[in-house]
């Protein structure tokens, strides 16, 4: 399964939606794309993981690495893991939940409700 990587603006925001798998052969992709955007000046960057139906530990390492990179340049990460109908949601999500590491990230059901959010999140 190959992973592709569109790039859209939504609002102040930017999205990157990823769709396939994220692992050892993808996450580079991954990587290479949240950099781009921040070296384009983007700060403000929403990561839909929706489509993603394989994630492993690289590809979680990729998402903690991307919440580092924002922050330390003062910029916003927020990533999307919609529950599928079974309820027992994505599975990026119970990957990031058995993990430990779900409750580094501010996550959304959708790139919209991740947009509209004006809230601002507890220090970590």
């Amino acid at each position: 399964m190959t992973l592709t990587v569109r790039e859209e603006r939504l609002g102040a925001w930017w999205v990157l939606r990823v769709e396939g798998e994220l692992d050892l052969v993808s996450a580079p992709t991954v990587r290479r794309r949240v950099h781009d955007a921040v070296a384009e000046g983007r700060r403000d960057l929403i990561i839909d993981l929706s489509g993603v139906r394989f994630c492993d530990s690289t590809g979680v390492g990729v998402l903690i690495a991307a919440r580092r990179l924002l922050r330390s340049c003062a910029g916003r990460l927020r990533i999307v893991l919609p529950a599928e109908a079974g309820g027992e949601g994505s599975h990026v999500n119970r990957v990031l939940a058995a993990l430990g590491v779900l409750r580094l990230f501010e996550h959304y059901a959708d790139p919209e409700s991740a947009a509209r959010d004006t809230t601002e999140p507890l220090p970590t």
